[in-house]
């Protein structure tokens, strides 16, 4: 009995072995190993760089109008958006006070005019006496002096004429120049003191239909913005609409916020559609190089390195002298270019010589196992069986 017993554990034991070396077995084979690879043609296509910024929408010519003189705001003959012409009267200020002036002006030169003609008399009666010898010379140059400053008095009162008109002209408010209202300051009945500085009344944009853009440009992106090169930007009044401009000046001096140094560029803004408003914000996007029709291939092309150990060993590979190389699948071969490069975005990057278009060459390779190949076809077809125990809904 103790024998069997023996024997019988013994056989578990082996049996047990040979599970184990089964499933080690079993366990041990590699799964097959597919290798795929991504190509891209050489093709033209167009490589650009391009700076960002955000800006504010602005009219090219803007005037502000004010007073040169204080007083009471009387007439106002525009509101917001009204058109005016250049010479059109936009307000008046109350005259009393500037006419009074003036009439306190007129007077003073007029008293000053009797008196000129007066020492005028004196001075040529004078100079007669004087020389006939009747006459002290004292006597003839204080008549001579007087004249003088009889002269000066009148000269005196005929600028303080001219300047009490040149005010009285100023309670009239004209347009500078040919545009529409932007903003109004003051209303009818407000008092407007100019005695350090001018009032502001209204703002005067010159022509809606030509717009510009101040963009802020940070220093680490201006040195590539230079004039006349193309600019797209969007407003968020119309997030649809791409509107186009180009760089009309780069503004030399420097502002410095919070640490952050940036430099203004003006940007044109055709605007014949009105759509774009003073003050909207813009974000901007500035190419500062731009070309059409460049011969490109993906930067990541030339990335591409193949290794004996990635391609596996039935293909051959077949390097040569070079900096940058494209590399193309023949067959079983895969085959080194060397290529002259020129311009890149990032993206793609210009291939001067060394490759002809339209040539296929490997962007990158993907080693995937047999089953999980079979699974990504089956995904890709239509015509594959689905899982089993599905049930399918299709009668």
């Amino acid at each position: 009995m103790h024998t069997k017993k023996i024997s019988k554990v013994w056989i578990i034991v082996i049996l047990l072995f040979l599970v184990a070396l089964a499933l080690w077995l079993f366990s041990g084979q590699k799964k097959e190993e597919v290798i795929n690879f991504s190509t891209v043609k050489v093709e033209e296509t167009t490589l650009q760089n391009s700076v960002t910024a955000t800006g504010t929408i602005e009219p090219v010519i803007s005037v502000t109008v004010g007073t040169q003189v204080s007083g009471i705001v009387s007439k106002l003959y525009v509101d917001y958006n009204s058109v005016v012409q250049k010479g059109q009267v936009i307000a008046e200020l109350d005259k009393t006070n500037l006419t009074s002036e003036l009439n306190t002006s007129k007077a003073n030169l007029s008293s000053a005019q009797s008196a000129l003609n007066y020492q005028a008399s004196n001075y040529s009666r004078y100079q007669t006496l004087f020389k006939k010898g009747l006459v002290s010379a004292d006597d003839f140059e204080n008549a001579q002096l007087s004249y003088n400053q009889a002269k000066e008095q009148v000269a005196q009162a005929t600028e303080n004429v001219r300047r009490a008109q040149t005010n009285l002209s100023y309670a009239t408010i004209t347009s500078p120049i040919d545009g529409v209202v932007l903003s109004k300051s003051v209303e009818e009945g407000q008092t407007v003191a100019a005695s350090f500085n001018t009032p502001e009344l209204f703002t005067i944009a010159k022509d809606l239909t030509n717009m510009q853009v101040v963009a802020n440009v940070d220093e680490a992106d201006i040195g590539g913005v230079k004039e006349g090169e193309r600019v797209t930007f969007t407003v968020d009044a119309y997030p649809e609409a791409l509107f186009q401009g180009r760089v009309t000046q780069v503004r030399q001096e420097a502002t410095t916020t919070n640490n952050v140094v940036t430099y203004q560029v003006v940007i044109s803004a055709p605007n014949a559609s009105l759509k774009l408003k003073p003050g909207l914000t813009a974000s901007v996007t500035i190419y500062t190089f731009e070309r059409t029709g460049v011969l490109c291939v993906p930067t990541k092309a030339l990335r591409f390195t193949p290794t004996q150990e990635i391609v596996g060993k039935q293909r051959k590979i077949e390097d040569c002298n070079g900096k940058n190389k494209l590399w193309t699948l023949e067959g079983n071969l895969l085959k080194a270019h060397p290529v002259k490069l020129g311009m890149t975005d990032g993206t793609n990057t210009e291939i001067v010589s060394g490759i002809s278009k339209g040539t296929e060459v490997i962007s990158e390779v993907q080693v995937t196992s047999d089953e999980e190949q079979e699974d990504a076809n089956r995904a890709r077809s239509p015509f594959a069986p689905g899982p089993p125990g599905r049930r399918s809904n299709k009668k």
